[in-house]
């Protein structure tokens, strides 16, 4: 009996994260208003409709519709939905069990026709908990043990079906470089590179192959546009031209090759590599190969490069940071790491930051924070987990700030959003109001009345 009613809570918590349509206008008033792209309003009204922002403004330059929900803000902060830079939401649930973990193929090390939407379990109970600090967004990538483990996608963390979750199936693809992807096995028969200098070579050989698979359809595509071409008139040349043509045979097309195809949208620049490299040596091997293949590419996990922010710098690309919290190495200050988010941004480096957890992804507001401890000035901090990682992933027309026609994703919290003490109260996503429950709070309230 006690098993059947838990999991009918769990499939009523599950009901009610679902998103249906804005039903009426809502007006959060007289609120402190973190708009992120024009700064703050000390007492105004964000007023959304059928999923938008439809208005932001003071208190007193804000018509508010008649049928309009209103939810007096006095006394708190609202912002927009918190992005995450990199989780893996829905692609793991219980770490210890192998069962509930879908983070990496671990068959191949060169996998980029890897799909991260495949394995999406839009119904993990890490999401409501994610929410719950008022994140909305979130990049969901495979874990970091290939150099080409897939691609990654950009979610949404409340919809009617994992349809709505996935905003952008494939948004970018990591290319790591850390030393981790070494599989250092022995024997015969080893497939893996147990060196840099391999996983170097593996890499560019796989862009060298996916050039050569490109030009291969490309040459195809000319002989069938030349084979298929209408004869232009109907003289006895053409004739014997058509007479010849009807002897030969179609070309034949090349062999799809899924692993090359999903390399193609990066060597062409339409979509960025997320590359990963911790130590300066590393990242510059990385990004010479980048270059070498005119790769968009996007720095990642440089925890431990100080020693050439400067180049970095000169490289005027964003950064993804994360985690500040990790300890610094025996050579390096004690603040090597908790510094980086300000000595990039003295440097004029776009930042993001990402959790690059699951469980705790939650705390991303919390790191923001940490950041302006050594250093990093506030609304850079707020901007690094909203309009900077709106900016970078492709998505800052809809997300990031709280302007007009951007989509309604909206939080409401009793202080600084970045102060661990901070509860958030409301959480709207498309315009709709998330329940702030999880199993966390449906296990509380269970036994705590016991």
């Amino acid at each position: 009996m006690r098993h059947a009613l838990r999991l009918l809570a769990t499939l009523l918590l599950l009901l009610a994260s679902l998103t249906p349509a804005q039903q009426k206008p809502v007006a959060l008033r007289g609120g402190k208003i973190l708009t992120v792209s024009h700064g703050t309003i000390e007492s105004g009204v964000v007023l959304f409709a059928n999923g938008k922002i439809a208005a932001v403004g003071a208190a007193n330059s804000v018509q508010i519709p008649k049928d309009a929900r209103i939810i007096d803000a006095t006394g708190m902060t609202v912002y927009p939905g918190l992005i995450d830079s990199e989780t893996a939401l829905g692609l793991t649930e219980i770490s210890a069990e192998d069962m509930t973990n879908d983070l990496v193929e671990p068959s191949d090390e060169i996998m980029p026709h890897m799909h991260v939407y495949d394995a999406f379990h839009a119904e993990s109970a890490l999401i409501p908990v994610t929410r719950l600090n008022g994140i909305t967004n979130a990049i969901v990538a495979p874990a970091s043990h290939d150099t080409l483990p897939g691609q990654d996608s950009f979610i949404q963390l409340a919809g009617k079906s994992q349809t709505d979750y996935l905003l952008v199936r494939d948004i970018a693809m990591p290319l790591n470089f850390t030393g981790d992807q070494r599989r250092n096995e022995r024997g015969e028969g080893r497939k893996y590179p147990s060196t840099r200098m391999g996983l170097a070579a593996q890499m560019r050989q796989a862009f060298l192959d996916a050039q050569d698979y490109a030009q291969k359809w490309s040459d195809y595509e000319k002989k069938k546009a030349e084979y298929e071409k209408p004869s232009s008139a109907p003289d006895s040349s053409s004739q014997s031209a058509d007479k010849d043509k009807s002897k030969k045979s179609p070309p034949t097309p090349p062999k799809r090759d899924l692993k090359l195809e999903a390399l193609l949208p990066y060597l062409q620049g339409k979509k960025p590599v997320i590359l990963a490299a911790e130590e300066s040596s590393d990242l510059q091997t990385a990004v010479n190969l980048a270059h070498e293949f005119n790769l968009k590419f996007v720095l990642n996990h440089i925890s431990h490069s100080q020693s050439v922010l400067d180049y970095v710098a000169s490289l005027k690309v964003p950064v993804i940071v994360g985690s500040i919290y990790e300890a610094p190495k025996p050579d390096e200050r004690f603040d090597a790491v908790y510094g980086l988010p300000a000595q990039l941004y003295k440097r004029g480096v776009k930042i993001a930051l990402a959790s690059y957890d699951s469980h705790n992804a939650r705390n991303l507001p919390y790191a923001a924070g940490f950041a302006t401890g050594f250093g990093l000035p506030y609304d850079e901090a707020l901007k690094a987990i909203t309009l900077n990682a709106a900016e970078i992933w492709g998505v800052s027309d809809s997300l990031g700030s709280l302007d007009v026609g951007k989509t309604a994703n909206v939080v409401v919290a009793n202080g600084d959003p970045l102060d661990v003490k901070t509860d958030v109260k409301f959480v709207f996503i498309d315009g709709n109001e998330i329940p702030l429950t999880s199993r966390q709070t449906r296990l509380r309230d269970e036994y705590s009345a016991k």
